[in-house]
């Protein structure tokens, strides 16, 4: 991609997808806004928006694609994944705009700039923390089952690992809490970013994998191609009707390790169904898996491994193969 500085003919954010709800039967509280300020008497009850996701855009001067790029986060994480690797280096944000494609980071519902609801009385349940042995171990495959260790001097990586592992600590900044339970609210906050735009280029990650291949089902009209980084979920064949997406191809994306990972070796094989049913169904899909093409080390985190713009060259060479955009 050209290191040139780039034409950007807007920068701005807004949310969507938010609801009124109205609280009763709370208790009164009493806040002091800052230290040694006014004691403020709080009345919880009321209207407030909830169910709201953030959204940050960059459209570029001369966009080489007439369909913007949304860039959907995982679980526990946020827009942030895509803006800068935990190493220092640009993320797919400025990569896809070099590309020369308009670009959405999306924060989605719960998660960073578009905040909480109240618990349990609109989000039923406490939220999850990721801890640093979840990530490491589990999540993002960093290393096997008992190499996580608070001192990063015993910690243990898998043979090869790209990510770039003395930047632990700066990743762990990055986890923001998840709730369980709010799976329709961020589908519907999603739903309502692709009906806003004429035409879109959905690309996820992990948990955002199934909110895009559900976004795909609900508008094929308005999607022009979903691309899915390592989904944890996928459609139900059974249930979801994949002939609809004959017009809108399929990219998924896979890295290394993923045989040493319980919740992997469970979550891969229903994601792989979801796929075979859209081949079956005459939709273009491709299903790479870095390790057979010779890539091997890839984490869980692609978009932060230490070749990340490798394989992000890889998804843009593979859109302009689905004619959408002009290569340079």
């Amino acid at each position: 991609m050209s290191a040139a500085p780039l034409q950007v003919r807007d920068i701005g954010s807004f949310h969507v997808g938010g609801q009124m709800v109205s609280l009763t039967g709370l208790a009164p509280r009493l806040r002091v806004s800052t230290a040694n300020g006014a004691v403020h008497p709080i009345d919880p009850n009321g209207e407030m928006i909830a169910g709201q996701m953030y959204v940050q855009y960059v459209k570029l001067a001369a966009p080489r694609s007439p369909h913007p790029l949304l860039l959907w986060h995982g679980g526990g994480m946020s827009g942030v994944n895509w803006e800068t690797t935990p190493d220092g280096r640009a993320g797919w944000q400025m990569f896809f705009l070099r590309a020369g494609f308009d670009v959405f980071v999306s924060d989605a519902v719960e998660r960073g700039r578009a905040s909480w609801a109240p618990y349990p009385d609109v989000f039923k349940d406490a939220p999850y923390f990721r801890t640093g042995r979840e990530a490491w171990e589990e999540t993002f495959r960093f290393g096997p089952a008992g190499s996580w260790n608070v001192d990063p001097a015993q910690r243990r990586s898998h043979d090869g690992l790209r990510f770039p592992i003395a930047r632990m600590e700066g990743f762990m900044n990055q986890f923001v809490p998840r709730w369980g339970d709010n799976d329709a609210l961020t589908q519907h906050a999603y739903d309502a970013l692709v009906g806003s735009l004429e035409s879109s280029i959905v690309l996820t990650h992990s948990q955002g994998g199934n909110f895009g291949l559900q976004a795909a089902l609900h508008a094929p009209d308005r999607i022009k191609a979903v691309i899915s980084l390592e989904p944890s979920g996928a459609p139900d064949p059974e249930h979801c009707d994949p002939a609809v997406l004959g017009d809108v191809p399929h990219l998924f994306v896979w890295g290394d390790y993923l045989d040493q990972h319980p919740f992997w070796v469970e979550s891969v094989p229903k994601v792989r169904r979801w796929y075979e049913a859209l081949v079956a169904a005459g939709v273009n899909a491709q299903w790479i898996d870095l390790p057979s093409r010779g890539i091997v080390g890839n984490s869980h985190a692609l978009m932060a491994d230490s070749n990340s713009d490798a394989i992000g060259k890889m998804v843009h060479e593979w859109m302009c193969e689905m004619n959408l955009v002009t290569s340079t």
